[in-house]
C-alpha cells in the first residue's frame, strides 16, 4: 500500500496500483484514469476516490479501471524519483524494458503500468477512453491537452474548458502519446494549481461528465450534471477556445532557471515583456502571444510554452481534408515521400521543403519528429485512429 498526503484537503489515503477496477460490460464503454502520473499532483486520486464512493457507481453502464501513476513519488510528493515517468513511452524505450539488466525507479512504474495497458486492451472490445489528470505549478485555468486526432478532438470539445494541441510535438514520451499511437481516445485533463482544492473538485466534475460523455452512465442518474457542468465552465472563466502549443522554452542540463513571480497559463504577454532568467540573464518575449505552464518548482525541464488560438475556419477545414485523405496529394510536392504509407508516416526533405509552415501539416494532421538537420517525418494521427470504435458514438456524428 502507498499512502498519498493532499495538502489541498489535509487528508491521506492509502492505494494500491488499481485504485479500483469494475469491469463487468464486455462490449460496454471502457474508461481509463490515471492520477499521480507525476507524483506531486494528487488532485485526481482524491478525485477518483471521492467519486468511486458515491452512489452512481451502482448505476454504471460501462466498465471504469482508476490507475494509480507513480506510487514511490506519490509516496513523496514529488514530480520522480530519477526520471518523468511521463517522458518514457517511447517504442524505443518500451521494448527495451524487459531486456535491461538494471531498472531504475520509474522504469519499474513503467512496467506495471505497460502490462495493466496491454490486459485493458485484450480484454475489451468497446469503445475505450484514456483520461489522465495532472495538476501545475502555476494558478490556470483547467484545461485539456490532445494530440490532434479527430477522435480526441471530438471528445474534447463536450467539455466546457480550453483544449490545447500538438504539446507532443515538443514533449517526448508522453504516455498519452503512446496511447494516441495505439489509435485510442487519450486526454490529458490539466484541473488546477497542485495543492488548490478547486484541483480536486474540478477533477471530480470532470470524471462525471465523462460518465455522460462516454455513455457510461445515464444522464437521468446524473443529477448534478448541470452543477458540474457550469462548475467547469466557471473555472475556465468562459474560455471555450482551441488553443496550439506554438514554442517550448526547454531547460539545458544544470541551467539556473527561474520563471518571473506572478505568469498563469493563458495569460496574454506582450512582446519584450520579462518572462524568466537563466544564469541570471533576462529571457524576453518575442512577440505578443499566451504563456502556458510556466515552471514553478524545481523538478521539470519545460520552462514555460507559448500558445495561440486556433479560428474556427482552420479547425473545420482541418477536419473535411482530413475526413476525405486529401493528405495523399502532400507526396505530389517536391521533397516529400512515404516514408511508411500503412502507418501514414511521410519523410520530408527539409531543405526542399523549408518554406512551408508546419501549420500546414498540423492541418492535414501529422505531428513531426525531427531527424537531423535535413529531414524529418510527420506522423499522421488520423491513419492510426480506431475510428470503428467511436463511429456509432453519438459525440464522433
Amino acid at each position: 500500500m502507498t499512502i498519498v498526503n493532499s495538502k489541498a484537503l489535509n487528508r491521506q489515503v492509502e492505494i494500491e496500483r488499481i485504485i479500483t477496477k469494475i469491469s463487468n460490460f464486455n462490449n460496454g464503454p471502457t474508461i481509463v484514469f490515471f492520477a499521480g502520473i507525476h507524483g506531486n499532483e494528487t488532485a485526481g486520486v482524491f478525485a477518483l476516490i471521492e467519486f468511486l464512493k458515491s452512489a452512481l457507481i451502482k448505476n454504471l453502464q460501462g466498465n471504469i479501471y482508476a490507475i494509480a501513476g507513480n506510487l514511490e513519488a506519490l509516496s513523496r510528493n514529488q514530480r520522480f524519483i530519477e526520471q518523468d515517468l511521463n517522458r518514457l513511452w517511447t517504442q524505443t524505450n518500451l521494448e527495451n524494458l524487459n531486456t535491461r539488466d538494471l531498472l531504475k525507479a520509474e522504469d519499474l512504474e513503467q512496467l506495471d503500468l505497460f502490462n495493466i495497458l496491454k490486459e485493458i486492451r485484450n480484454n475489451h472490445s468497446g469503445p475505450i477512453y484514456f483520461i489522465d489528470f495532472h495538476t501545475t505549478s502555476s494558478k490556470t485555468l483547467p484545461f485539456i491537452t490532445i494530440n490532434d486526432a479527430l477522435i480526441n478532438r471530438k471528445f474534447s470539445q463536450q467539455f466546457p474548458v480550453p483544449v490545447v494541441l500538438g504539446i507532443e510535438e515538443y514533449l517526448s514520451g508522453p504516455l498519452l502519446s503512446y496511447i494516441n499511437q495505439l489509435g485510442y481516445v487519450s486526454l490529458g485533463f490539466e484541473s488546477g494549481q497542485h495543492d488548490d482544492i478547486n484541483a480536486v473538485l474540478n477533477c471530480i466534475a470532470f470524471i462525471n461528465l465523462s460518465m455522460f460523455f462516454t455513455n457510461a452512465i445515464d444522464k437521468k442518474y446524473l443529477t448534478d450534471f448541470e452543477i458540474h457542468f457550469n462548475r467547469l465552465k466557471h473555472q475556465s472563466n468562459n474560455v471555450d477556445h482551441v488553443f496550439e502549443v506554438t514554442y517550448l522554452y526547454r531547460l539545458k542540463q544544470n541551467e539556473n532557471f527561474r520563471m518571473i513571480n506572478g505568469f498563469k497559463s493563458f495569460q496574454k504577454i506582450d512582446k519584450g515583456m520579462q518572462l524568466a532568467e537563466s544564469n541570471s540573464k533576462v529571457i524576453y518575449a518575442k512577440a505578443n502571444a499566451r504563456i502556458f505552464m510556466p515552471l514553478y518548482q524545481k523538478q521539470g525541464s519545460d520552462g514555460f510554452f507559448i500558445i495561440k488560438k486556433i479560428h474556427p475556419f482552420f479547425l473545420k477545414l482541418s477536419e473535411i481534408l482530413r475526413k476525405y485523405h486529401f493528405d495523399n496529394l502532400l507526396i505530389l510536392l517536391p521533397g516529400i515521400s512515404w516514408h511508411d504509407r500503412d502507418q501514414g508516416i511521410l519523410s520530408v526533405n527539409l531543405k526542399v521543403t523549408k518554406y512551408l509552415a508546419k501549420q500546414i501539416f498540423h492541418i492535414f494532421g501529422f505531428r513531426s519528429q525531427q531527424l537531423d538537420k535535413t529531414h524529418m517525418l510527420l506522423y499522421n494521427r488520423e491513419r492510426v485512429s480506431k475510428v470503428e470504435l467511436y463511429k456509432n458514438e453519438i459525440w464522433f456524428k
